[in-house]
C-alpha cells in the first residue's frame, strides 16, 4: 500500500509554497493569503505527524529513508522522534506567525517576503528531521540564505552591514562543521565497515579522545554561535534590531534553536569524553551569558534591543541544563528552548507593533500603553511574564526543571542558576514597566490589536499557557530520547526520582 512521505512533505511543503507565493509580485493581497495557507497546510502535516508518532508505540521513531551516494554511505533519512517532535510543531506554528506579523507589511515586494519566510522554514524543518550528517549540513547551511535576505532586502536601518555579520559568523561556525564533518567522516570510513554518516551508526563510532577532542570543537563553535553563546554573541542584538518582524520571529523562534538542538543531538552524544571534558567551560560561559545579558539589557532603550540580550540570557541557561548530564535538567533545557521561541516570538512580534504604530521602539518614547490599548496590553505584559517565569507559563516549567536537576547534581551551578534568574527579572520587569505603565510619552492614537494581530499573539500565549499548565506531554515525548543522550554523557549521575 502506497503511504505518503510525511516527513518529506513536512520539510519540502513550505519550498514548494515558496515557489508559487514567488510569481504573485503584483499582487500583495493574494501572496500573503496563498503564505499563510501554506503554513496552515504545513501545521496540519506537523498535527499528523503527531498522531502517526502516538499511533506507533512509545520510543518507536517515524523514519524515512532512501539510497542517495552508497558509495560514501550518505542516506536520505529523516527520523522524528520524542526529541525532534516538538520543535517541529514549534516550526510549524512560528511560521504560520510569521505570516500574521507581516500581514500589513511589507507593502513593496511581498511576495518575496513570504517567500523567503517559507524557505526559511523549510530549511530549519529539515535540520530537525534530518537523521543523516550529511543531509544536516545541508540544511545547516542552507538556513543562510532565506535569512540574510529577509534582513538585507527587508530589515531596517543598517540592514545590510547586519545581513553580512549575520552571515559571516553564521559562515565561519559553518565551515568549522564543516571541516569536523569530513574529519568525523574520515574516522567512519577507517573503522572497518565503511563510511555511514547516519547518527545512529557515529554514535557507535570509537573515537580516539584527541581526536573526539578536536572534532567536538569544531562542531561546538557551529553551534556556539548560533545559540548563542558568549563571546560569540555579537551577530545577535544587531541582527534582531535591523530585522524585520517576521525575520526577528525566525531568528528568535527557529534559528538560535537549531544552534541547541544540534548541541544535544550531535555533539553531546557524538562526542560524549570531549561534551564532559568542555562541561564546566560550557556551563561557565553559559552562567556568564546569564549575567552579562542581565546587565546589557538594563542599559538599552531599543525594545528589541532588550529582549535580544534577553535570549541570550536564555539560552545560556538552556545550553547550562544540557551540559550538566542530569536527565531532569537537559530535559528542561528543551523546554526552555521551547518555551523561549513562543515567548520572544510573541515579544518580537509585539515590539514590531509598537515600532508600526508609534515609529519608534525607544523606551524613552514610549509608556502609557495599558490604558489606550488594554488587550495590546495584556498580550505584552503575558509575554513578559512567560519570560520571566511565571508559575502556569512555559518559562516556569524550563527553568525550574533545570533548577532541580542542577541542584540534584551541581548545586553550585543550582544556585548560580537562581541568582542570574533573578537578575532577568529586574530587566524584564523594567520592559513591561516602561512599555505598558506610566503616562504616554508618544502623541498620538495607538490601535489596539487588529484580527490577524490578535490570531498571532492568542495563539503563541495559548501554547504559553498549555505547557506552563500541563508540560507531562512534553517531558513524556523527552523522556526516552534524552535519556539515551544523558546516559552517554553521565550514566552514574545523581538525578531526579522517574528521570
Amino acid at each position: 500500500m502506497f503511504q505518503l512521505p510525511w516527513l518529506t512533505l513536512l520539510v519540502f511543503w513550505p519550498l514548494i509554497g515558496a515557489l508559487v507565493v514567488l510569481p504573485l509580485a503584483r499582487d500583495r493581497r493574494t501572496a500573503r493569503v496563498a503564505a499563510l495557507l501554506v503554513c496552515l497546510a504545513e501545521l496540519v502535516l506537523a498535527a499528523s505527524a503527531v498522531w502517526r508518532f502516538a499511533g506507533l508505540g512509545p520510543g518507536t521513531p517515524l523514519v524515512e529513508q532512501a539510497a542517495w551516494i552508497p558509495t560514501l554511505g550518505i542516506r536520505y533519512l529523516l527520523v522524528l522522534d520524542g526529541l525532534s517532535l516538538p520543535f517541529v510543531v514549534l516550526t510549524a506554528l512560528i511560521g504560520v506567525c510569521c505570516v500574521l506579523a507581516a500581514w500589513r507589511e511589507p507593502r513593496e515586494r511581498s511576495a518575496l517576503h513570504h517567500a523567503l519566510v517559507l524557505a526559511s522554514l523549510s530549511t530549519v524543518q529539515g535540520v530537525f528531521l534530518a537523521g543523516d550528517l550529511f543531509l544536516f549540513m545541508l540544511f545547516w547551511e542552507a538556513q543562510l540564505i532565506p535569512v540574510f535576505f529577509l534582513i538585507g532586502i527587508f530589515g531596517h536601518g543598517d540592514r545590510v552591514r547586519t545581513a553580512i555579520k549575520f552571515f559571516l559568523f553564521s559562515a565561519v561556525g559553518g565551515l568549522l562543521l564543516f571541516i569536523a564533518f569530513i574529519a568525523l567522516g574520515l574516522v567512519s570510513a577507517g573503522s572497518g565497515t565503511g563510511p555511514d554518516f547516519s547518527l545512529a551508526a557515529l554514535s557507535r563510532l570509537h573515537i580516539p579522545v584527541t581526536t573526539g577532542r578536536w572534532l567536538f570543537a569544531g562542531f561546538l563553535a557551529a553551534f556556539a554561535i548560533k545559540i548563542p553563546l558568549v563571546p560569540v554573541h555579537t551577530w545577535l542584538p544587531d541582527a534582531h534590531t535591523d530585522a524585520p518582524t517576521a525575520g526577528s520571529l525566525i531568528l528568535a523562534g527557529l534559528l538560535l534553536k537549531t544552534g541547541g538542538y544540534g548541541l544535544i543531538r550531535l555533539a553531546l552524544p557524538l562526542f560524549p569524553e570531549a561534551a564532559g571534558a568542555a562541561a564546566p567551560l560550557l556551563a561557565g560561559l553559559g552562567l556568564i551569558g546569564l549575567f552579562f545579558a542581565s546587565l546589557v539589557a538594563l542599559a538599552q532603550e531599543d525594545v528589541k534591543r532588550l529582549i535580544a540580550y534577553s535570549s541570550i540570557g536564555h539560552m545560556g541557561l538552556a545550553v547550562v541544563g544540557a551540559v550538566s548530564g542530569n536527565r531532569l535538567a537537559l530535559a528542561g533545557a528543551v523546554v526552555l528552548m521551547l518555551s523561549h521561541g513562543l515567548t520572544t516570538g510573541a515579544l518580537f512580534a509585539l515590539s514590531g507593533m509598537l515600532g508600526d504604530r508609534l515609529g519608534t521602539r525607544r523606551l524613552a518614547a514610549l509608556g502609557g500603553i495599558w490604558n489606550r490599548a488594554p488587550r495590546f496590553g495584556a498580550a505584552f505584559l503575558t509575554a513578559v511574564l512567560a519570560s520571566a517565569a511565571l508559575p502556569g507559563l512555559s518559562g516556569f516549567v524550563g527553568e525550574i526543571t533545570i533548577i532541580v536537576g542542577l541542584f540534584a547534581s551541581h548545586p553550585t551551578a543550582g544556585i548560580l542558576a537562581v541568582l542570574g534568574m533573578v537578575a532577568t527579572l529586574v530587566y524584564l520587569l523594567r520592559l513591561a514597566r516602561d512599555v505598558l505603565f506610566g503616562p504616554a510619552r508618544s502623541p498620538g492614537a495607538f490601535p489596539d490589536l487588529h484580527a490577524a494581530e490578535a490570531v498571532l499573539v492568542v495563539s503563541l500565549i495559548a501554547a504559553m499557557v498549555w505547557l506552563g499548565l500541563h508540560p507531562d506531554p512534553v517531558l513524556d515525548l523527552l523522556r526516552g530520547p534524552l535519556g539515551a543522550i544523558a546516559d552517554r554523557l553521565a550514566p552514574a549521575a545523581v538525578t531526579w526520582p522517574g528521570w
